[in-house]
């Protein structure tokens, strides 16, 4: 089965940025050769001496951000090969010159390894972290049993793929449930209690029968976790759906987070759902919770946002018009939606500070796979 990936891959979107562990862009790499012709080909042109040979000092240097040792000490035996070329007539350097040039570039060898040791050691620790990330989040089904998924996670803390956000949608022998949420706290610090709610989840959609009781469990969880923790105030708002097993009715409960929006032909309407506290400060009775009822249609989609969206604002202090926009962004294509919002979100709040999660369900029955 095809996967769609829920959140963004080492391959994809790196938003660390080069100067934050990143690998370097292309023209970091490029330059030392660069700098090299362009030395060699404004002295051969010149007519008269250039005091440019200064320039070729700064070669080893740069070669650190981007080359291998050796690599780098070859672009320090060009620099000194090309010193002493009578015919580039570079300053003609004397011994201390040649000396301060060779000093330089044997210490950016040494950096240079340095550097590539660190390089492979944050290389393992994030394939590792990744590896752990995406056993905490796993990628996300293109179906569970009739419903198409399509999930979208941005992390707030960048060159992160887990945050406070969590999504999961599984099938179970009293339906497909889907539950979207986000605990207190954002970023890495947040993802030991993500773990620990999407554990209890993927546990209660095989044993609890009522969608309230899943939501009971959750509760319970957390209330379990802050009594053990230094900090006892966690909390977490979260929406849990279930759908009948020919996909024509959802059932949803809502503790605190945005209700989902029913996009259906050209219209997106918020479902009105009685909200419930969240999960953490105690449900009494769990199944005194109010579960609201909603039929669907075919081509109906169910979209999902967390807080980090419709709690964006621009410059101006306006708060991101979600219902609004999403009836003028919506297509036939569902898997693209979320992509789409978050293209949208990112022109109207280019500082999003919050991690962003959005789900899109669609109900695909048998008959109409």
């Amino acid at each position: 089965m095809r996967k769609l990936s829920a959140v963004p891959s080492r391959r994809g979107e790196d938003r660390r940025g080069w100067l934050r562990g990143a690998p370097p862009p292309r023209w970091v790499r490029v330059l030392p050769p660069a700098l090299v012709v362009a030395v060699c080909a404004a002295t051969l042109i010149s007519p008269d001496p250039l005091d440019i040979g200064f320039l070729l000092g700064a070669i080893p240097p740069l070669a650190v951000l981007s080359y291998s040792p050796l690599a780098t000490a070859l672009l320090g035996a060009v620099v000194v090969a090309l010193l002493n070329i009578p015919a580039l007539r570079l300053d003609r350097p004397g011994g201390t010159d040649l000396l301060t040039v060779v000093f330089v570039a044997v210490l950016s060898v040494f950096v240079s390894f340095v550097r590539s040791r660190r390089d492979a050691q944050l290389d393992l620790e994030r394939t590792v972290a990744e590896a752990a990330q995406h056993a905490v989040v796993p990628p996300l089904p293109e179906r569970v049993g009739p419903v198409r998924c399509a999930g979208l996670y941005r992390a707030a803390q960048h060159g992160t793929l887990v945050g406070g956000d969590f999504f999961d949608v599984r099938a179970g022998p009293f339906g497909v449930r889907a539950v979207m949420g986000d605990v207190q706290g954002h970023g890495l610090s947040a993802v030991a209690t993500v773990a620990s709610l999407l554990g209890a989840f993927r546990e209660a959609v095989l044993d609890q029968p009522r969608l309230s009781s899943v939501a009971g469990r959750l509760d319970r969880r957390l209330l379990v976790d802050s009594a053990q923790a230094r900090h006892p105030e966690l909390f977490a708002t979260a929406v849990l759906l279930e759908f009948t097993a020919d996909a024509r009715q959802v059932r949803i409960v809502v503790c605190g987070s945005p209700p989902p929006v029913l996009l259906r032909g050209a219209t997106a309407t918020e479902l009105c759902v009685t909200p419930w506290t969240p999960l953490g400060l105690g449900l009494e009775q769990a199944d005194a919770i109010e579960v609201c009822t909603v039929s669907l249609d075919p081509g109906d989609r169910l979209f999902l946002a967390s807080d980090g969206v419709v709690e964006a604002r621009d410059d101006g202090g306006a708060f991101y018009p979600l219902a609004d926009r999403l009836a003028a962004l919506a297509d036939e294509d569902p898997t693209a939606l979320a992509e789409r919002v978050w293209a949208d979100l990112v022109r109207f709040c280019p500082d999003v500070q919050d991690d962003v999660t959005m789900l899109v369900l669609t109900p695909a029955p048998a008959a109409v796979r």
